[in-house]
């Protein structure tokens, strides 16, 4: 909404007359409303109602009147019908939803309070449209014109303790004023204020009609120049887009959501930035690793990082070996030797590199036949792939790429000599690590057809 003309106000009255009653389904509440306000007595004298004044009424009773109530025992029901996100639970308490009109709220807004002990109330189906009939019945029934209707509602707020009344719905009022570009007092244009009037109109009443006090009615005078002469955007003006929502999940959820996301997420990185990688991450995956399973109770996980000088060495002595295996077990000539060794850079390149081991000693049962004891060893060697699998997980969830390379399985004595290992050690290849250089190339979803067989 644009600037009306002298949007600041330099004196509010603000009332809350008796004599509403108590509402059910098919009461005329504009008719109830029109008597109560055509009788008020304002703090400066003045009684009725006169143009430019706004009424406010609770949620609450204009549900009531449209018949916006059910049994307790339909709570569940009821939530689910006024319902299209949950936005988070709260530990111990109700789920916060988004619901059909955008508002998000504990419950979808539903209250048991204030109403009969068997029964609860939900928001109206749809507040502005409320607002704008109440609206053009009360003008009618009082002979006043304009008017501004707001139906208000209780609300918990992000980052604040404590509730506050907010317009759910509203009719011939500018709920939201747009100040960018406006000078501030010391002449300096402001750029993204935009006060929600409909939002501290509702709280203002609040402060004269109460929670208990059996007065929903409250009406405002002296902002006139907030009200229109038509039927205006509505609260609705005043939720949030969706897309612009940076808090659209509760922490928990949005929390589960990544845990969720994290295994599709892992890519294999090759090609990295310079930026190092704070040890204190490295650190976090591993112990996100060692929560891998694993036999007989053991902890059998151990990982190597090597950096430097001692990197060097040890990726030096293991493309030796492995240039040496291609030549004289696999014959292959000097030029193939050389392509095939370069697949190994991506660990020299990688800021970081990580040599995952599975320690034989640490829980494995010494069989005394070698079918068991090779058996004993898969075993071990299958949860050290699970440790590792966990690792690159957790370095994706933080948003870091790794690669694993196999090629420490192949020389596992060059890697124990030159890291002075003890033998027990058995290498389960290397993770390189690092910032991805450009974005992983996304993959196609695999489903499990193929891989997966249930039997009866």
């Amino acid at each position: 909404m644009s600037r009306p003309a002298g949007y600041e106000a330099t004196a509010l009255q603000v009332v809350a007359p008796e004599g509403i009653g108590e509402i059910g389904a098919g009461h005329d509440l504009a008719r109830v409303i029109a008597l109560a306000a055509a009788t008020v007595d304002w703090p400066d004298g003045s009684r009725g109602v006169s143009p430019g004044d706004i009424l406010v009424i609770t949620s609450k009773v204009v549900a009531k009147a449209e018949g916006r109530v059910r049994p307790v025992s339909q709570r569940d029901r009821a939530e689910a019908e006024d319902t299209v996100a949950v936005v988070a639970q709260v530990p111990g308490g109700p789920r916060v939803v988004r619901t059909r009109t955008g508002l998000v709220m504990a419950a979808a807004g539903i209250d048991a309070s204030n109403t009969d002990p068997d029964s609860l109330v939900m928001l109206p189906a749809d507040p502005d449209r409320s607002a704008a009939d109440l609206r053009t019945r009360l003008e009618a029934a009082l002979g006043v014109t304009p008017l501004g209707v707001v139906v208000s509602d209780t609300m918990g707020r992000p980052w604040r303790l404590g509730q506050t009344d907010t317009a759910v719905g509203a009719a011939g009022v500018a709920p939201l004023v747009d100040l960018a570009g406006s000078p501030d007092a010391g002449g300096r244009p402001l750029s993204v204020t935009a006060p929600a009037v409909a939002d501290e109109i509702a709280a203002a009443a609040d402060l004269v009609k109460g929670k208990a006090a059996g007065r929903p009615l409250a009406l405002v005078r002296g902002l006139g120049h907030l009200v229109t002469a038509g039927t205006g955007p509505g609260a609705a003006a005043l939720v949030r887009p969706r897309e612009e929502d940076l808090f659209a999940r509760g922490s928990a959820e949005a929390f589960g959501d990544g845990l969720a996301a994290a295994v599709g997420r892992r890519r294999t990185v090759r090609d990295y930035t310079d930026d190092p990688v704070p040890a204190s991450l490295i650190g976090d995956a591993v112990a996100d690793a060692v929560t891998a399973p694993a036999p007989h109770h053991s902890t059998p996980w151990r990982f190597v990082q090597v950096r430097g000088e001692r990197r060097r060495r040890l990726l030096d002595a293991m493309a030796h070996r492995w240039a040496a295996d291609l030549a004289e077990l696999d014959g292959f000539p000097p030029e193939q030797i050389a392509r095939r060794v370069r697949r190994g850079d991506v660990l020299r390149r990688a800021p970081e590199l990580v040599l995952p081991f599975i320690d034989m000693s640490a829980g494995a049962h010494d069989y005394p036949d070698a079918g068991r004891r090779a058996h004993e060893r898969d075993l071990f060697m299958l949860c050290g792939g699970a440790a590792v699998q966990n690792l690159m997980v957790s370095l994706a969830a933080r948003g870091v790429g790794s690669a694993w390379v196999s090629s420490t399985v192949f020389c596992p004595d060059v890697v124990r000599a030159e890291l002075a290992l003890p033998d027990t050690w058995a290498p389960l290849g290397a993770v390189a690590i690092g910032y991805a250089a450009t974005p992983p190339q996304e993959r196609a979803t695999r489903g499990v057809d193929g891989f997966l067989t249930v039997l009866d």
